[in-house]
């Protein structure tokens, strides 16, 4: 049998597609931490976006939720944690998010029930003055 110094073609196909795939895997390893930083950075924007919008005082619960899991974002995020950060980030930019919508939703619709309430009472008081 013949010492062969080379891979026949199969073999050195298989060697490639393993060397690729390490490559690949120490290179996430090091890249994680940029878009877990981003992450953690749009969601820190949405939430203040949410603030501003009035989230505070119109939809409290959801900007609390949205607050802790930022702070739990940036926990994860300084111990090295990404995948975790990215998570948590993700999950504070939606409650964010909808939080930002209730308070647009209930300043929206806070002029309809003002006016809602007023002919209500001009109903009344036309009712009153009919009697």
């Amino acid at each position: 049998m013949e010492n062969k110094m080379y891979l026949d073609p199969t073999n050195r196909l298989a060697a490639i597609v393993c060397a690729t795939a390490l490559l690949a895997l120490a290179g996430c390893a090091s890249s994680q931490k940029a878009p877990a930083t981003a992450d953690v950075a749009v969601s820190k924007a949405a939430v203040d976006n949410a603030v501003s919008a009035g989230a505070s005082d119109l939809a409290p619960e959801e900007i609390t939720a949205a607050r802790a899991k930022m702070l739990r974002a940036s926990q994860a995020l300084a111990a090295k944690d990404y995948p975790l950060a990215r998570d948590l980030a993700t999950q504070a930019q939606a409650d964010a998010k909808l939080a930002q919508s209730k308070a647009n939703s209930a300043k929206a619709t806070a002029p309809s029930n003002v006016l809602r309430e007023d002919l209500r009472v001009l109903r009344d008081e036309v009712d009153r003055v009919k009697q």
